[in-house]
């Protein structure tokens, strides 16, 4: 069975968190290190994906400037969405060789996972024909958006839990214009804790990818790329073309 160490990394700045995931899909693909989940609820901001619609922002940039809000372009698939405090954000960093080469079973499986963690709460979730992302009562509570190169996976999925839905209100989330979105907290009347929410996320993800979860802290995260050095990269790198 195939471990995967989960890290949950704190409230992060995005671009602070974008570069932890460069640093660590490397490791992953260079074979320094295993399958990884990583939890981090964002600062305020936007994301963009690689082929999102700049005009789904709708804030100015005065607007934008004045509530401290970010805006990242970023090399995910999907369009624009939110961060914030109270989604939890989480970030697999996975060799999908060791399942399935097959991108849209990926993020069917992310879904799953997702709905699987929504049902222990009692909120029945859904998937949308031709969308992306997990529905409740016909609006948006979990986006999707991932990049997968050689196989190795990036970016993730953002369930809202507390989230400040009213920031969605300056965007047009995923380029979907005739739908809302949702938190669990809306849907339930009662506040959630963040904690056993990423709880049984982690137990969803290891039910559904067949994989055996184990905690990994934050310093022994921190430490692994501290110690990676480019140079096994190279070292890495020059040994595969001989």
């Amino acid at each position: 069975m195939n471990r995967l160490a989960v890290s949950d990394i704190g409230r992060t700045r995005y671009a602070d968190a974008w570069k932890m995931q460069q640093r660590l899909f490397d490791l992953r693909h260079y074979g320094l290190f295993h399958d990884l989940l990583l939890y981090t609820e964002h600062e305020h901001v936007y994301t963009i994906g690689k082929g999102g619609d700049e005009n789904h922002l709708l804030a100015t940039e005065s607007e934008l400037r004045n509530s401290g809000v970010d805006v990242h372009r970023i090399d995910r698939g999907g369009d624009i969405t939110y961060h914030g405090p109270g989604q939890i954000v989480g970030y697999p960093i996975i060799d999908l060789n060791l399942y399935f080469a097959d991108i849209h079973r990926y993020l069917r499986c992310l879904e799953e996972v997702i709905t699987l963690a929504l049902d222990s709460f009692g909120i029945e979730a859904v998937r949308e024909q031709g969308f992306t992302g997990v529905w409740a009562n016909g609006e948006k509570i979990a986006a999707i958006g991932v990049k997968v190169s050689r196989w190795i996976t990036m970016h993730g999925f953002a369930l809202n839990v507390a989230t400040d839905l009213s920031k969605f209100d300056r965007i047009i989330p995923c380029g979907i214009f005739h739908k809302g979105v949702t938190s669990m907290e809306r849907i339930l009347g009662r506040s959630v804790a963040l904690e056993e929410v990423r709880n049984e996320l982690t137990e969803a993800f290891g039910t559904v990818f067949g994989c055996e979860p184990y905690t990994m802290p934050y310093s022994a995260l921190t430490n692994l790329i501290k110690n990676f050095e480019p140079a096994q990269v190279a070292t890495i790198d020059a040994e595969n073309k001989l």
